[in-house]
């Protein structure tokens, strides 16, 4: 048991389970799971006994028995983790706040970070924290560009299209580029799961890029098998994505296990292999969220952001390329309002940055929330300001296929102007060469559609005619 005393009044937890869920902020979906703080006086009675909770205490007692766990732990660099092990978590949050820690971190102490130790942290942390201290840690990643570096915000250019339209796919995503997006990932959520429409979508979107001559890559997010299914077929795959979380038992829920990951992390690999336009070897692309556990009821009695954070500490072990957490996604249950979807997008991008990740965030609601336009705003400027190294490009802020709101080509615009951050370095150069970008900023409307657009629609004509 764990106890303390506040005021005369005594607070007793059973568990280290039960620590971390009461001293967590709140969250619709912790208060339906049952293990929020039940008062403002037990949230801070249980960050009281967490601050004095050791990292090795946390460590040695696992969470749940089953392959998220032994997968995590089984990857953990021991000897980073003795550095550490004898700190609590108060000691080791005041380390983090130091100037100075990045140094150590990037040494390699964040292999000796378990999701567990990086959550319990978290929630010790005000969200300006949490914003100081992931702005010091950069995760830079490669596949046929580079994202991540210094000064660099990117863009997931998301052009869904109800019916899985090609057309109609490739005019949304010149509209994106037009703006200066696309260098994180042109990236379609189909509509179908198909072997057939992956393999479509992917060499539309493959003549696509190539026509322009773009430096990025594309990805289809389909399920994992069909991707896999779709390359033993030839279909040019970039990116290999799944959505993952947590738990053995809400990953088994999405269809996948470990085992699949790491095949078909190997199969993008070996596809790779012989084509001259990948620089680097990270190729996963993973997705997670507060909440998909809870979801699934696999969450096995443990808070939101413990499980998102494990299901991160899960794609930590597959060196992707890039994270995405979808944060509002799942719906008011789980992230009731503006202020929790704020609070869990600064969480998971300041927990993924401290594991190693390269942590980008959709900032989005669905319609039936409380919260709007400014909401997505607020965290938009404030991840941007923590060195969040990618944000959503979609058509008008309102993704028309998966029905909820995200942030758009001109929100990415005028975030990388207010903070003086630019596209990816690859990129950022073609943008220059072929007009759409002047001296780092994009240029004016008249001269982009002079510049570039007629040249860009013309590539885009000749695909829809099947032009090389």
């Amino acid at each position: 048991m764990y106890r303390t005393t506040l005021r005369g009044e005594v607070f007793t937890f059973q568990s280290l389970p039960e620590v971390f869920g009461r001293a967590g902020d709140e969250k619709s979906g912790d208060v339906l799971a049952g293990v929020a703080a039940r008062s403002e006086m037990e949230r801070i009675a249980a960050r009281t006994v967490l601050a004095d909770i050791t990292v090795g205490e946390i460590v040695d007692e696992p969470f749940v028995d089953d392959e998220v766990t032994s997968t995590i732990l089984g990857a953990l660099d021991t000897e980073a983790l003795s550095s550490i092990r004898s700190r609590t978590i108060g000691e080791l949050r005041e380390a983090i706040l130091e100037p100075d820690f990045v140094e150590v971190w990037g040494a390699g102490l964040q292999r000796g970070i378990s999701p567990e130790v990086a959550a319990a942290v978290a929630k010790l942390m005000s969200s300006r924290d949490l914003i100081t201290a992931a702005s010091r840690l950069r995760v830079i990643t490669r596949c046929c560009n580079t994202v991540g570096e210094q000064g660099v915000l990117a863009a997931r250019l998301q052009p869904n299209h109800p019916t899985d339209d090609l057309a109609g796919i490739l005019f949304s995503a010149l509209d994106g580029v037009l703006f200066g997006c696309g260098d994180a990932v042109i990236g379609v959520n189909p509509a179908g799961d198909s072997i057939e429409g992956v393999d479509a979508l992917s060499r539309g979107l493959r003549s696509f890029i190539d026509s322009l001559g773009l430096p990025t890559q594309a990805c289809v997010l389909a399920h994992i098998s069909t991707q896999m299914a779709a390359i033993e077929r030839g279909t040019p795959i970039d990116l290999l994505f799944q959505s993952i979380a947590g738990t053995e038992a809400a990953n088994a829920s999405f269809g996948v296990s470990i085992a699949q990951l790491a095949e078909g992390r190997e199969m993008v690999l070996d596809s790779h292999k012989s084509d001259t336009r990948y620089i680097g070897d990270q190729v996963m692309y993973f997705e997670t969220g507060q909440g998909s556990a809870l979801s699934a009821n696999a969450h096995h009695g443990i808070d939101q952001l413990t499980c998102e954070a494990r299901a991160q500490g899960v794609a930590r072990c597959f060196d992707p390329f890039l994270v995405n957490s979808v944060v509002g996604f799942i719906g008011p249950e789980y992230l009731a309002n503006d202020r929790q979807i704020i609070r869990a997008g600064l969480e998971d991008h300041f927990v993924g940055k401290l594991l190693g990740l390269p942590m980008g965030l959709d900032i989005c609601y669905t319609n039936h929330v409380d919260a709007d336009q400014d909401t997505t705003d607020q965290l938009l400027v404030l991840v941007a300001t923590a060195g969040c190294n990618f944000v959503m490009s979609v058509a008008g802020s309102d993704d028309i296929m998966l029905n909820y709101q995200s942030t758009s080509a001109h929100d990415v615009v005028g975030v990388r102007d207010l903070l003086g951050l630019r596209p990816a370095p690859e990129f950022a150069q073609w943008l220059e060469e072929v007009g759409i970008y002047r001296s780092g900023h994009l240029a004016p409307e008249a001269a982009r559609g002079i510049e570039s657009a007629t040249r860009l629609s013309g590539a885009l004509t000749a695909i829809g005619r099947g032009d090389d």
